[in-house]
């Protein structure tokens, strides 16, 4: 008799802990399986792994821009470094991306044209080409910051994307958004975007460009951003690849 109800009472506590065990199982496997879910490699619209890793990485290649045409006559941007060779690029290493807007009254040297990163002091660096039509210039410099990296993919309706400049002037401003669609060569998202983010880049969830953000809206819910077809037109010497389809582009 006592084995028996023995035995009854290790199968009733073998009944109750299959739960619990299952329970444990279950919370274990589901973080794991999330993780994977939400890998920024394959979905991008889900954030970052890291967001503090994205914010230091893009800021170590970003950088705030100064035109200045007179003591009192000016503009600030943001500006990127960029893998780009130029006529210049032996004697100013560096290639940055930046608005036309920001720099238009340099050009043709009416101006001079400096850029620092945050809490650093400023340099000199030089305009090398620019598309006034699509907003975009070139910048170089003999300062070395490391690139940031082209996006592969285009962007969709949906996708997670960071902009970094200096927002009304205050340099390593991040502000987090979603694209909210495609339009031709703009991007319209709907990040925060103030005077001075002009020119900085728009980061997706695995730390690669997307986009410049280059205008913001008084009127409506969304700012705008070029995307990097943009590029092809005047600033980037881009192939195109057809399988049926268009896949994406290379430069050089």
């Amino acid at each position: 008799m006592r084995d028996s109800a023995s035995n009854k009472f290790v199968a009733a506590l073998a009944i109750i802990a299959a739960p619990f065990g299952l329970g444990a199982f279950m919370l274990a496997w589901s973080p794991a399986v999330q993780y994977g879910l939400e890998d920024p490699k394959r979905d991008g619209y889900v954030q970052p792994r890291s967001v503090y890793d994205l914010v230091d990485k893009t800021s170590e290649s970003t950088v705030t821009v100064w035109c200045e045409v007179s003591k009192n006559n000016g503009a600030q941007g943001t500006a990127w470094a960029i893998e780009l060779e130029t006529a210049v690029s032996d004697i100013y290493p560096t290639t940055l991306i930046t608005n036309h807007h920001v720099i238009e009254d340099c050009i043709g040297g009416k101006g001079e044209v400096t850029i620092a990163l945050p809490g650093q002091s400023e340099r000199d660096a030089i305009v090398v080409v620019w598309d006034a039509k699509n907003d975009l210039a070139v910048l170089a410099s003999k300062s070395k910051y490391p690139v940031l990296k082209l996006s592969e993919s285009d962007p969709y309706p949906g996708y997670w994307v960071m902009a970094f400049g200096s927002a009304d002037g205050y340099e390593g401003s991040v502000a987090f958004g979603n694209v909210l669609n495609v339009y031709g060569n703009d991007l319209l998202i709907t990040n925060n975007l103030s005077s001075g983010n002009s020119g900085g880049p728009l980061i997706d969830n695995e730390g690669n460009v997307i986009g410049v953000t280059t205008w913001s809206s008084r009127t409506q819910q969304y700012n705008g951003a070029v995307s990097l077809d943009a590029f092809c037109i005047e600033i980037l010497d881009c192939q195109y690849e057809y399988d049926g389809e268009k896949t994406w582009w290379d430069y050089s």
